[in-house]
């Protein structure tokens, strides 16, 4: 339960662009993915917040992806790059119509 206590501790606002690594398992291994997009979404409270990122892939094509916050499986929040102002909407869904 360490989990418990990292996710505490990160701090991160819509508009910043952050990094989760997530533990994958895939038969009898286990490896390490890395999301890293912008914050578009937080939803929820304490246990039941989740978040969501959305990065540009391949082709300009628009990827996101929602975590919640206790996922056992995330091992690590890193914040990338701090927003340079603090986001005026607190959903950033015009994101998805921008390339």
């Amino acid at each position: 339960m360490a989990n418990q206590v990292e996710w505490k501790e990160i701090r991160f606002e819509v508009g910043e662009t952050i990094r989760v690594h997530q533990k994958i398992k895939e038969q009898d291994k286990t490896r390490t993915t890395v999301f890293e997009g912008v914050v578009i979404a937080i939803r929820g409270r304490g246990i039941s917040k989740t978040f969501t990122v959305r990065k540009i892939a391949v082709d300009k094509i628009g990827v996101e992806k929602t975590f919640p916050l206790a996922l056992p499986t995330i091992t690590k929040i890193e914040l990338k790059k701090k927003a340079k102002k603090p986001a005026r909407r607190a959903k950033l869904y015009y994101l998805r119509g921008e390339k």
